[in-house]
């Protein structure tokens, strides 16, 4: 049935706020500033806007689709939806987005993630000593927050396939390089694998260089059909792929504890889909933006989208295969959430969309066909995205 939506819409506008640990302003405003440069760079206005679609996570402040639409002066919605499950869903607005277009409900529609984490509080940091649900079985025992949750699947990871902690950090330090050319960049001063490990421990295996920093910022992008697109200011970028996907016993991150195979990842289903959705392989894709809130999920997304098999990616980072410009297979060329900003990895989407607009600063040569994947380790959502 995704064969349907192939090529149908196409991404016509990018737009993003600065980002920063606290930029003083409210979810909303970032939503609307970069909602409003997205418009700009399509050449359209809001008038011309019948859609959006958006992440959501419970907890954030308030920028719903209702506040946005009227406050960017959009005369009528007729389609809008906010995707969950939190980085699973940072490709899922461009997924509903495209199948809205594709099926004639919108012409023009706003795919959106605003998030305020920098300055604002954790979930997690509101945990009572009442906990209900499948939380019951892992908050009580010291698996409170995402990163100690990634920590114990990666150590499990790490002592099945051989992986060092070195391995983690070279993911880190290419990604540094990356953000280096990128005057956007949160980080840009390189760093070594030693300045990795000699970061703090935050949950063992894991060092603060191996996690995301938390950000605050927005990014917006614009989709319309692929034929107005053709009319529009910039190459359009064809949405050739798209999907979501989860198994069959999936409860967010606890992968380890209720499954048999712990790395059974949702995101295995998600690439299946998406490279049938986009009739395309591993074997076509010139740059790769995988979700990368911590250095393990590169890895697991190197696999579970077939650039190798399970237990390889170490090799594949050490070989230098995910660095620009000598890699076959550049990841993360905007330095990702690990340098650039973590704006829950939608901004992987606005990279992908610069790399083959010609436009990225670690330029991709030729770049025609670009992956974005969301989080792997919870209900995932992938675009495969083209050059027309």
């Amino acid at each position: 049935m995704t064969e349907a939506v192939r090529d149908r819409a196409a991404i016509v506008g990018i737009g993003s706020t600065r980002f920063a640990r606290n930029l003083g302003k409210s979810e909303l405003e970032n939503a609307l500033e970069a909602s409003r440069l997205a418009l700009e760079d399509a050449g359209l206005s809001p008038a011309d806007v019948d859609a959006i679609f958006k992440v959501e996570t419970p907890g954030e402040e308030g920028n719903s689709e209702l506040e946005i639409a009227r406050n960017l002066g959009i005369p009528q919605l007729r389609a809008w939806g906010a995707a969950g499950y939190g980085g699973g869903g940072a490709c899922a607005p461009i997924v509903l987005a495209a199948l809205a277009i594709a099926t004639g409900v919108a012409s023009v529609a706003l795919a959106i993630r605003a998030r305020n984490r920098g300055s604002g509080g954790r979930p997690w940091a509101r945990v009572g000593t009442r906990v209900p649900g499948v939380a019951a079985f892992e908050v009580p025992y010291g698996l409170a927050s995402p990163v100690q949750q990634i920590a114990t699947l990666a150590r499990r990871y790490m002592w099945e396939y051989g992986v060092t902690s070195e391995d983690l950090a070279t993911v880190a330090v290419v990604q540094r390089f990356h953000a280096s050319h990128n005057p956007n960049a949160t980080f840009r001063d390189p760093i070594t694998v030693n300045d990795v490990l000699t970061s703090r421990v935050v949950a063992d295996p894991l060092h603060l260089l191996d996690c995301s920093m938390e950000s605050d910022g927005a990014c917006a992008v614009v989709l319309t059909t692929a034929e107005r697109a053709r009319d529009l200011r910039h190459r359009p970028v064809l949405v050739t792929g798209v999907a979501q996907g989860m198994g069959k016993r999936h409860y967010m991150m606890g992968g380890l504890v209720y499954q048999d195979d712990p790395f059974d990842f949702p995101a295995r289903y998600t690439a299946r889909e998406v490279y049938r959705s986009a009739g395309l392989g591993p074997d076509d894709i010139d740059v790769a933006l995988l979700y990368d809130v911590f250095t393990p999920l590169v890895l697991w997304q190197l696999e579970c989208y077939g650039f190798c098999r399970r237990g390889e990616a170490a090799a594949l980072v050490r070989e230098g295969r995910i660095c620009w410009p000598e890699g076959d297979l550049p990841v993360n060329t905007h330095g990702g959430s690990l340098s650039e900003a973590y704006i829950h990895g939608f901004n992987h989407i606005l990279e992908a969309v610069r790399q083959l607009r010609g436009e990225a600063f670690c330029q991709v040569a030729d770049a025609r066909v670009a992956l974005v994947a969301a989080a792997p380790i919870v209900p995932s959502s992938a675009v495969i995205l083209t050059r027309q």
